[in-house]
């Protein structure tokens, strides 16, 4: 649904009622993700797609004839055919299964500021019943990435309470997936499948120390989808031309950089400077914050001795990480174009939202 927020809002603002044709469910070699979806207005205007070709047609004139008879939301699914490689489906061997419905904007004017919200940048969800019973199949609500409120409703405060809590959860994470929710008394009496799109802003990650280190690991960040920002206090080594890859390019004091701008849990912090002066004032600062990574540049004698200082600071114990074992390799940073992940791949855990110091030049291994 997202993926055409910019048409969809347009039809929102013109109170005009759309068709709306939502990926609930793929196997195989499909070739669009869960929660792609296009739409199609009263006057048979289309935007997106569903497979990029194969099934398009029928999808089209699903949405049209149910805008057309004001017929109720249902679930068609699309997979290879056998015995005709050219009738509908999907040629390529997958299967899909698509929600049709439509959407009155008048009904549901949360949508519009969901989407609204999206388009400027901000963090927002729309939660979509895809399964349960009839008088609930599409309904939506949404969530604001800055707001504890949630707009629109399933039909019950109970249900609606629950899906803005899995919502957000997914929002933080940066995920669209779909959740299950009901079936006992405590959230609602009957099973639903919700459908949760998000859109978030760009993870971050601030590299802090300008050195040959970081135009690497800011080249890295940049293809892998962060918004990367790079922070020294040395304005002779500190310039946008050095990093052409960093959106952003900072002379400041760590510290006193990172006590100023926003962080999140996604938020990857690397300090590359490997000079206590501005290590431990920095990565005191960053330990203490609810971010997804921490890490620091140094060899192992350096890293014992930053331990120290780091320890006579205060800063609590659980937030230093010792691994049990170890190899030298690169640096453990890696990452997802929409978050970064909860264990990076040849790296260290990560507890989300208990941010803990790893050793560049060090991994967990697995025993």
């Amino acid at each position: 649904m997202l993926n055409i927020a910019d048409t969809l809002r347009q039809w929102c603002r013109e109170a005009s009622p759309f068709a709306l044709a939502t990926v609930v469910d793929v196997s195989g070699s499909a070739p669009l993700p869960r929660g792609t979806a296009p739409a199609v207005d009263r006057n048979g205007n289309v935007v997106g797609n569903v497979s990029g070709g194969c099934v398009d047609g029928a999808v089209y004139d699903l949405c049209r004839d149910l805008l057309a008879t004001g017929g109720a939301p249902g679930r068609v699914r699309f997979g290879y055919s056998d015995d005709d490689a050219f009738a509908v489906g999907l040629t390529c061997g997958g299967e899909t299964e698509v929600l049709v419905q439509r959407v009155d904007p008048a009904a549901e004017q949360h949508l519009g500021t969901a989407l609204d919200h999206v388009l400027r940048g901000r963090s927002a969800a729309v939660a979509q019943v895809v399964d349960g019973p009839q008088h609930l199949l599409g309904r939506t609500l949404s969530v604001a990435g800055d707001s504890e409120e949630h707009h629109g409703t399933l039909g019950g405060t109970r249900e609606d309470e629950a899906v803005a809590s899995r919502a957000r959860a997914l929002l933080r994470a940066g995920r669209t997936a779909s959740v299950e929710i009901g079936g006992d008394a405590s959230t609602c009496p009957q099973r639903l499948t919700i459908l949760v799109h998000t859109h978030v802003t760009r993870p971050r990650m601030l590299i802090f120390g300008a050195v040959d280190f970081a135009v690497a690991l800011s080249q890295v960040g940049h293809f892998l989808g962060y918004h990367v920002t790079v922070c020294d206090a040395r304005s002779v080594f500190t310039s946008p031309a050095r990093f052409p890859h960093a959106d952003q390019v900072v002379v400041d004091w760590p510290h006193r950089y990172l006590g100023r701008t926003e962080v999140d849990t996604r938020t990857a912090i690397c300090a590359l400077t490997h000079d206590s002066k501005f290590d431990v004032p920095l990565l005191r600062r960053a330990l203490a914050l609810p971010v997804g990574y921490v890490g620091a540049l140094g060899s192992r004698r350096t890293h014992e001795e930053r331990l120290r200082r780091l320890r006579d600071a205060a800063v609590p114990e659980d937030r230093l990480v010792r691994p049990h074992s170890r190899r030298h390799g690169p640096t453990p940073v890696t990452g997802h174009r929409t978050h970064p992940p909860s264990r990076p791949d040849g790296g260290p855990n990560i507890r989300r939202g208990v941010p803990v110091l790893i050793p560049y030049g060090t991994a967990q291994i697995e025993d």
